[in-house]
């Protein structure tokens, strides 16, 4: 990549690449692939000790693995809610912790897109959601991203300066062009879980129009550490409300040293759901996803709590008001 292939990019299950190629959004002189580096499949450990995932391990695999039947099930759920069958069968770990961040504005084809005016984010000068902003506000689509910084994992990257890890909340930027600090003759090659200490409960939520087949319009993702039935510990972050992946574990400390109780959680979920900043640029109306935002928080939290997701007092409001 570095020395022969400039303009170049690489390539592993390529299902959000291949499509982008299609539409033009890439202007590529040759593809180079992943798919024969050692140990890129590697799934490793539990949570005694923490997990090491190969980054080309793919979401399939991973939605089904007995590791992540555990602590790390929020995990295997964000892999198990990735598309269809048949691109998680393809699609890889690394690849969805990267894939390109969307807009209605950006996901189309080049005739649709020269028709109306290209973009910032590809071949234009301003971004068509917010016309006097001077960055791209395409939004993080990842299942695995949010997950990722719930369950604290760091991800380990390889390129011509050799290996770096860094923590997943340092991988994405708030840029939705430049949306990672992955430099371009890096890949991923492991996402590394740290172990548990003690018992400990995941949960991911993800809204979208069309539960078999949708990019996420929201994603949350919550991770509890116990302590004789006490939250020891809350880690949380949202998906696609923004470019990067919105850390809310600050905003889960009123848990921490107590036994949640329906009351608790949705007092929470109402203030965990503020950062949330959703732009009309993505499927359904960006108000009603923003007060969609608190209900999934109530939700993935009452998951990870062992409670009936559905049966809280902020989502019996909900279905009152909707009913």
């Amino acid at each position: 990549m570095a020395s022969s292939n400039p303009g170049s990019m690489f390539i592993a299950g390529g299902t959000d690449l291949v499509p982008n190629l299609k539409r033009r959004q890439f202007d590529v002189a040759a593809l180079i692939s992943l798919n024969a580096l050692p140990r890129m499949r590697l799934i490793d450990g539990d949570g005694n000790g923490g997990l090491t995932i190969g980054a080309g391990a793919t979401l399939d695999e991973l939605a089904h693995h007995p590791a992540l039947d555990g602590p790390y099930r929020a995990l295997a759920q964000a892999c198990d809610l990735v598309s269809t069958p048949q691109v998680r069968c393809m699609g890889t770990l690394g690849g969805n912790l990267l894939v390109d961040p969307r807009c209605n504005y950006y996901n189309q084809t080049y005739s649709w897109r020269k028709a109306v005016g290209f973009c910032l984010k590809k071949d234009g000068d301003i971004c068509l959601v917010a016309r006097s902003s001077p960055r791209c506000w395409a939004v993080s689509s990842s299942d695995s991203a949010p997950v990722a910084l719930a369950l604290n994992a760091s991800v380990t990257l390889h390129g011509v300066g050799g290996a770096r890890r860094v923590r997943a909340h340092e991988l994405y930027k708030d840029d939705g062009i430049d949306y990672t600090t992955k430099r371009a003759d890096e890949v991923i090659t492991s996402v590394d879980v740290p172990a548990t200490e003690g018992r400990m409960t995941s949960a991911y939520w993800k809204l979208r129009r069309r539960p078999a087949f949708d990019f996420p319009i929201l994603g949350v993702a919550v991770a509890l550490n116990w302590d004789d039935g006490m939250v020891r510990a809350a880690r949380g972050a949202l998906g696609a409300v923004g470019s990067r992946p919105v850390d809310i574990t600050a905003l889960l400390e009123p848990l921490t040293g107590r036994r949640p109780d329906d009351a608790l959680i949705a007092e929470v979920a109402e203030a965990a759901g503020k950062p949330a900043r959703p732009l009309d640029n993505t499927d359904l109306s960006h108000y009603w996803r923003k007060r969609m935002t608190r209900v999934y928080i109530e939700r993935a939290l009452r998951e990870a709590c062992g409670l009936d997701p559905q049966a809280g007092r902020l989502s019996a409001q909900v279905k009152a008001a909707t009913s």
